[in-house]
């Protein structure tokens, strides 16, 4: 992803305020945070994905384009549902943001309809401050150098020790907090394990509804219902929607790193908090360094 950082600074250097690109345009499908992209200069739509470690490729583009890419070797994916060997492509050619850069590394990924080319990951976010202003569907790229986004904070955000990943701290109840994978590519609410439902009461004193929920390499039966009352940052809010896993069905969802060669462990995470939330927020996150904070936007 070394040329993408190339591309993105160049964005930035043009900017008429330093370190700071003007607001871009973003599309919301589904719950999904998309960019216009080219690959192979065909036209399509690339995800925004926190969560993600990789960046990826859909196979349906690949079939329906008839597009001959190099391969590289399997990799092991690691999704909410279930883990999968898949492919890898180098050398890709895209147009993004206005220019021209190729990415390696990109693993098969499923996502969904042929438009929907690419997906972006960590190695796209950790280049610079991001902000996503969900409400009006504009982003903009900042750099390191131009905002200090500890001195701003206004949520509780770590690296997630091992992985990385963005991780958050969310009140469900007066003195009950969890951690949760601040993910852009989960199109739902929360999703948590059942053994984080049952605790809470939800199992018992809520009505839930059945679905097939996807991940990024299998499905599972799901149950899903909203819960009344939540606190992320500094908000409070209701009616948020949360997802478990089914009786019997297994979650990749919780989740403890321990720093090798010493006794500390990382933040006990415990599931993800997606686009049911985020929806309402300008989000500033800066992933490189494991802050962010949560805004309400001005009305475009």
């Amino acid at each position: 992803m070394k040329r993408i950082l190339t591309l993105c600074l160049g964005i930035v250097s043009s900017s008429a305020f330093a370190g700071v690109t003007p607001w871009l345009d973003f599309t919301l499908e589904n719950g999904h945070v998309k960019v216009p992209t080219t690959v192979s200069g065909i036209p399509s739509k690339a995800i925004l994905d926190t969560g993600a470690q990789m960046n990826g490729i859909n196979p349906r583009f690949i079939n329906k384009n008839e597009l001959d890419l190099d391969k590289g070797g399997k990799t092991r994916v690691r999704g909410v549902y279930g883990v999968e060997d898949k492919a890898t492509y180098n050398n890709v050619p895209i147009n993004l943001f206005g220019m021209e850069t190729t990415i390696n590394d990109a693993v098969e990924i499923n996502l969904g309809h042929h438009e929907n080319s690419l997906l972006f990951g960590a190695g796209f976010f950790r280049q610079f401050v991001m902000q996503l202003d969900y409400p009006n569907q504009k982003m903009r790229l900042i750099t390191h150098d131009a905002l200090d986004l500890s001195k701003m904070k206004n949520i509780k955000m770590e690296k997630q020790k091992g992985s990385g990943m963005p991780i958050v701290e969310v009140e469900l109840s007066e003195g009950k907090s969890i951690w949760l994978i601040l993910d852009t590519g989960n199109n739902g609410g929360m999703v948590v394990n059942r053994n984080v439902a049952r605790k809470m009461g939800w199992i018992e004193n809520i009505d839930r509804e059945s679905q097939i929920s996807r991940g990024a390499t299998t499905s599972a039966v799901t149950e899903t219902f909203r819960i009344p009352w939540l606190k992320f940052g500094p908000f409070e809010m209701e009616n948020v929607q949360v997802s478990i896993p089914d009786e019997g069905e297994t979650a990749n969802l919780r989740s403890q790193f321990a720093t090798t060669n010493t006794r500390i462990k990382g933040r006990n995470v415990e599931g993800l908090i997606g686009y049911d939330v985020l929806k309402h927020f300008l989000i500033t996150i800066d992933y490189r360094r494991g802050n962010a904070h949560i805004g309400l936007p001005e009305e475009s």
